[in-house]
Order: structure tokens, then C-alpha cells, then sequence
């Protein structure tokens, strides 16, 4: 590959004034690991070095509709929970009990937990910092003189103790400590290590959830191992491999539940650190490639499992948890910091920006146990056998299962501590991209703070602009989709002539100085993907979103209680009024097929750009900031079967005499009810 050095002309760089600017731009595949950063915590050795670093938590600030999406959240179900769910009742609670021992006490706690505190660190809001201190002092005093802590479960399959629960919570822990440097973590943490590794080998991770989770378990290990760099932290952590359930099997995975596949088919990757084995690194990409091979040829980047993946269910009204979106975006994320890898990059924003945001009521006071790519109609209706789960599980509701009503608010405070990362050239990486603000530590030990502005997804243009005291100098790199073919940038005014290549990263080292502006254009245009595993159907994309057919929605409203599932449990003050369930029922048609000649997408399409919505969230029929008018053909034998499901993609082509009529598509993140995938008409 060149590398081009440029001197950009005082008279060019306004904003730095008596300055030049000397740098180098080269497309890198991922970044360099030959290095650690100097300044946050990553892989000490042995463990491999993984490519980009997460920053604690607290040092990114989103903006505009990512931003939006948490303030949602927090006025939402997320921020009330506390006051609803059973399971967050604080009397008799076994979080909070030394003996582990309570009426509640499970994975509902640090589920929400997870997502709760974190998203009170990043907005910087005293009442839900508070209240998650309320849960983590009470699980730090939990811990018992033998280092165990939390609640004390005994799974009557075994007999033997369940730690499935407290790797979520250590997860809790880990993300507190990155935001207050409490000691009381490191402490906490490492007692209870020591307490697993003295865990007979054959009591060891036996019941089914912790088994097939293991992986998690060894994330957390390895992130204390990083810190206090203990040897036998890394004795603990093979022996949690080898009581894992073995996600490196041969064109096979151990079990087909859903949220299990999206958020395990990472182990392999994550022992790859201690084994150093590229097999098993190679192993997680098999993984996930598998599933959507099998039961993923459908577009939102997830795949047909409804609660679990069964022979002969692959069309894409087979749906997905929103535990199992969450997971997976997690997985992504954990993926992307091991290998610099766009692929990773990729599919979590096809999941963030297409399927999760539709899983959900547009005010979060509710949301949908499981969601589909093709989808026009969202009751409290059981669907089974149509889908796997026998009850009321595509009705907005929030009590939508007692995982999903927990975890869900995980999924875009997640996202959003992504957004910049470290490098271990002591650099700064952009891989998701979104409004917000970023203070981090580079090169010699100098905070650059990065102000970025964007409407992506929604658009195509993204600028960056630093803020720093003086000059240093350091590498900053841009992550370019692989969609995005003919990407330009510029650096305050002068365009960057070389080192852009989609899917990999734009690497511009140099001397950088107090107001420098960073410009990017990703270019984005229709293209038609063909599912020929699926019937030939075909899916419309516009960059990194897919467009849905946009369906009439009409809303009913429900009393939760009436239409709750069977494990719904309500605190006794709590009033369920407040927070309603609704069915969704399609307006109008819905049985359209795209039609025409599809190879020339630029002949079929117009996009058609509106204005941005004034309450920064784009997620909804009213507020899409962009439309696709195209044609499609009526399907009249394309109704709802018997099971009331959008009835099996017929094949395409489907040829008859129908007249085209205009029809507009949408995001499919913004369509509650959905046709994504599209049978071909003639």
C-alpha cells in the first residue's frame, strides 16, 4: 500500500492558525497489535492483544438520536422498572441479603442492571446512580467469608449451585468500576474468583443456562486478570472453558436457543485470547455464519430461532428475542475489540439500526418478546406452532418476559460506550458513528476531546472535530463499511487522496492541532440483495439500512394485567395503568411484492429525503427522515395462515396479472409492522 504525506497550506487550514498540519493516510485491514496502549487497560501477556480498546465508561457522550434513545429509555420502562417488576422489590431481596437467600433473586435484577446504571453514568443522572448504588453496595455486601455472593441457587435439575446470575452481575461490577475506580470491585471480584476455583471440577458449571454462558464468566476473569495480572486467574479461566459448553463444534452448535447462540458464539474467540489457537478464533466466526446459513437468510442481521431454531422454520416471519438483539449487538462489540474486524462492526449496526428499534413502543413503556423481519401483525394472540413460543409473545407489553423486560436496557448504552475506541498505538479509533462528544487520552499521554456531527444512519455525511490543548501527535483511525464505495474525506478542507478502501480503517497519523476538522462522506446508494435460500426473495437496502414496506399501524390499547404473560409479576404499590399494552393491527395491505427490473435498482427506487425530526428520534412511521417510492404488485393468495402470521413467502418469481401500484418503504427499524423481505413479482 502508499502512504502519502501531506502539508496542508496555512491559507487551507483556517482553524489552526499558524500551524501546519503533516501527516500520513494509509488503509489499514484492522489496527496494528504489535503494541499496548499506555494509557487504558488492556490484555496483559500472555493474553493476545486484542486490536481496538473500550474506553471506560463515562468518557463518550452521545448525541442526537442515540442520545434521544436513552432519554427514552430512562423516562421509559427502563427508568421505572425499580417501581414496577417484582423482581426489583428490595424487601427480601437475595441481592441484598448476606445469606443469599429471598423471595427474589435471579437474573432479573442485574439484567436491568446492566443497562440501568450505565445509562445513569453516561447521561450523568444523580437519581439512577443512586439507585443502581442501592443494588451494587448491597450485592458488594452480599459477598459471603467463602467469596461467594448474590443469591444462593440451587437448580433442582442438579442439585448443585447456579452461577448463571452472577456473571451478569460481575458485568455490573466491571462497568462501575471503569466509571469510579472503587477498589471494593477488584477486592470483591477477586475473592470470588478464588472461591469458583475451588469448585470441585465435576460441580462446576453444570446447569444448562451457566453452562451454555460460560463464555461470560471468562470475559469478566480476563478483564481482572488485565488489571491485577494474578497467574492463576488465567488457571481459573481454563478451567471455565473447559466446563463451557463446546461452541467449537463441527457445522453444530450445543443447543439452538436463541439468545444462547447471540450471545455464546463468542467464547471460542474470547479463549483464543489465552490459547493463542487460530482455530479457535475462526471457530466463532463459524459459529455465527452456521446459524445464519441455516436460519438467518433474512435481512436485520439476525436470525429465525423464536425462542429456539427448529428444522424446516426459516422463513422471515420466524422471529427473534429482543434478549437475543442485545446479546448479539454485545457479542458484536466484544468481536469488534478482539479483531479490528468491520464484519463485526457491520452486523451490529444491522441489528442496531433495523431490527431492535422496532421492538419497542416508540416511547419504551413497552416492547415485544419477539420481533420478525416479516411481521403484520402484533397481538396477544398464541401463534403456536407458527412460532415456538405457546402464548401472547408478539403483543407490545411490558411485561414482555421476565428476561427481555430486564435486559433490554442494555442494548443502546452498549452501543454507545462503542462509538470511539482506543488503539494500541495509543491512537483513537471512530467505528460507529453518531453525535457525540469523546474525551481520550493519545499519543504521549495529551485528552483530545472529539466533537462528532452526524445524522448516520440516515445520512451520509459525518465530521469530526478535535479539541486539545497545544499539538500532539497521534494516529486516528475511520472505520469505512464495506457498503461504502467511493467514500471521500478531508482534513480541514484538503481532501485525503489515498488510504480509503470500504471495510477497512482510513489511518491519518500526524500533528494534530486544536480545532482540526475531519470531514467523511460515505456514499450511499439502493442496492437489492436476493435471498436464494429463502425463496428468492429480496430485501432493499440504502447503506447500512434496510427498508420495509410501510403497512398502516393501528394501535390498541390494552390493561397490562388482562393481557400479561404467565410470569408476569407486578410490585404490590405499583399501578399498571401507567403502563399499557398494545396490539398492532395492519391499516391497510400488506401482501406487496417488489416488481421490475431489480439488477437496475437505480431505474426502481427514489429516495426521498425529509426533514429531520424535531424530537431527534427517526424511529417511527411520522418521524422517518427518509422514504424509498418504488412499485409493487398485490399477491392475493399472500394472506394470514391459519396460525394468524403472515403466512410463508411464496417463491419468487410470482407471476400474475396484478396492477403495479406505488407503495413507499421505510426503515425497517421504524416499522412496528414489517414486510422486509419481499417476494419478486413478473
Amino acid at each position: 500500500m502508499r502512504i502519502r504525506l501531506f502539508t496542508l497550506a496555512l491559507a487551507a487550514v483556517a482553524s489552526t492558525a499558524n500551524a501546519q498540519i503533516l501527516f500520513s493516510a494509509e488503509s489499514v485491514r484492522v489496527p496494528s497489535n504489535v503494541v499496548r496502549n499506555a494509557w487504558y487497560t488492556t490484555n496483559q501477556a500472555p493474553l493476545v492483544q486484542q486490536r481496538l480498546v473500550k474506553l471506560p465508561v463515562g468518557a463518550i457522550r452521545p448525541g442526537g438520536w442515540l442520545l434521544r434513545n436513552l432519554e427514552l429509555q430512562r423516562e421509559g420502562l427502563t427508568g421505572h422498572l425499580g417501581e414496577i417488576s417484582a423482581w426489583l422489590t428490595k424487601k427480601n431481596n437475595a441481592w441484598l441479603n448476606k445469606d443469599g437467600k429471598g423471595d427474589w433473586g435471579w437474573e432479573e435484577m442485574p439484567y436491568w442492571l446492566k443497562g440501568y446504571a450505565n445509562i445513569g453514568y453516561v447521561l450523568k443522572d444523580q437519581k439512577m446512580i443512586d439507585e443502581s448504588m442501592v443494588w451494587i453496595n448491597g450485592t458488594l455486601n452480599s459477598q459471603r467469608d467463602n467469596g461467594d455472593f448474590g443469591p444462593y441457587v440451587i437448580r433442582n435439575t442438579t442439585g448443585k449451585r447456579d452461577l448463571w446470575a452472577q456473571m451478569l452481575m460481575l458485568f455490573v461490577l466491571q462497568s462501575y468500576y471503569e466509571y469510579s475506580n472503587d477498589s471494593r470491585v477488584i477486592t470483591h471480584m477477586t475473592r470470588y474468583f478464588k472461591w469458583q476455583l475451588s469448585i470441585p471440577e465435576n460441580d462446576f458449571l453444570t446447569d444448562y443456562w451457566e453452562n451454555s454462558r460460560g463464555g461470560d464468566n471468562l470475559y469478566s476473569v480476563y478483564w481482572l486478570y488485565n488489571i491485577t495480572r494474578e497467574p492463576w486467574l488465567l488457571e481459573l479461566a481454563s478451567k471455565i472453558h473447559r466446563n463451557t459448553a463446546n461452541w467449537k463444534l463441527t457445522r453444530w452448535l450445543p443447543n439452538w436457543h436463541n439468545v444462547n447462540i447471540a450471545q455464546c458464539f463468542r467464547e471460542p474467540a474470547t479463549w483464543y485470547l489465552q490459547s493463542g489457537d487460530p482455530t479457535d478464533l475462526q471457530a466463532s466466526y463459524d459459529n455465527h455464519r452456521l446459524i445464519r446459513e441455516m436460519y438467518g437468510q433474512v435481512p436485520g442481521g439476525m436470525f429465525g430461532s423464536d425462542e429456539n431454531s427448529r428444522k424446516g422454520y426459516t422463513d422471515p416471519r420466524q422471529a427473534i428475542e429482543n434478549c437475543g438483539m442485545v446479546e448479539q449487538m454485545n457479542s458484536d462489540e466484544i468481536m469488534l475489540r478482539i479483531t479490528g474486524d468491520d464484519f463485526w462492526a457491520a452486523n451490529c449496526e444491522d441489528v442496531a439500526f433495523n431490527t431492535f428499534p422496532a421492538s419497542f413502543m416508540p416511547d419504551y413503556g413497552s416492547l415485544r418478546y419477539l420481533t420478525a423481519p416479516n411481521m403484520v401483525i402484533s397481538d396477544s394472540k398464541n401463534h403456536h406452532p407458527g412460532i415456538d413460543n405457546p402464548g401472547p409473545y408478539l403483543m407490545m407489553n411490558p411485561f414482555s418476559s421476565r428476561c427481555c423486560q430486564h435486559n433490554h436496557a442494555s442494548g443502546w448504552v452498549y452501543y454507545a460506550e462503542n462509538l470511539f475506541m482506543a488503539t494500541p498505538d495509543n491512537g483513537v479509533a471512530a467505528v460507529f458513528y453518531s453525535d457525540a462528544t469523546a474525551s481520550v487520552k493519545v499519543g504521549s499521554g495529551v485528552v483530545v476531546n472529539l466533537t462528532e456531527v452526524t445524522h448516520y444512519p440516515f445520512d451520509e455525511n459525518v465530521q469530526i472535530k478535535l479539541g486539545l490543548d497545544g499539538q500532539a501527535k497521534f494516529p486516528l483511525y475511520f472505520r469505512i463499511p464495506a457498503w461504502a464505495q467511493g467514500t471521500t474525506a478531508e482534513v480541514n478542507g484538503i481532501p485525503v487522496t489515498d488510504g480509503i478502501k470500504p471495510g477497512e480503517y482510513l489511518r491519518l497519523d500526524g500533528n494534530w492541532h486544536n480545532g482540526d476538522l475531519i470531514k467523511l462522506n460515505f456514499p450511499m446508494k439502493v442496492n437489492v440483495r436476493t435471498w436464494t435460500a429463502n425463496k428468492n426473495s429480496v430485501s432493499v437496502d440504502y447503506g447500512p439500512l434496510t427498508f420495509s414496506l410501510k403497512i398502516k399501524e393501528k394501535y390498541l390499547r390494552f390493561d397490562s394485567k388482562a393481557t400479561a404473560q404467565y410470569d408476569s409479576k407486578w410490585q404490590e404499590n405499583s399501578d399498571p395503568s401507567r403502563w399499557p399494552s398494545y396490539e398492532i393491527e395492519p391499516a391497510g395491505p400488506w401482501n406487496f411484492g417488489l416488481t421490475g427490473d431489480l439488477t437496475k435498482p437505480e431505474q426502481l427506487f427514489e429516495v426521498v429525503r425529509k426533514p429531520w425530526p424535531k424530537d431527534n428520534y427517526p424511529f417511527s412511521l411520522d418521524n422517518v427522515p427518509i422514504e424509498i417510492r418504488t412499485r409493487g404488485k398485490k399477491i392475493p393468495g399472500w394472506t394470514i395462515d391459519q396460525y394468524g402470521l403472515c403466512a410463508e413467502l411464496p417463491p419468487s418469481p410470482v407471476v400474475n396479472d396484478q396492477t403495479a401500484e406505488p407503495i413507499v418503504l421505510v426503515p425497517m427499524g421504524a416499522a412496528r409492522l414489517r414486510i422486509a423481505a419481499f417476494p419478486v413479482v413478473r
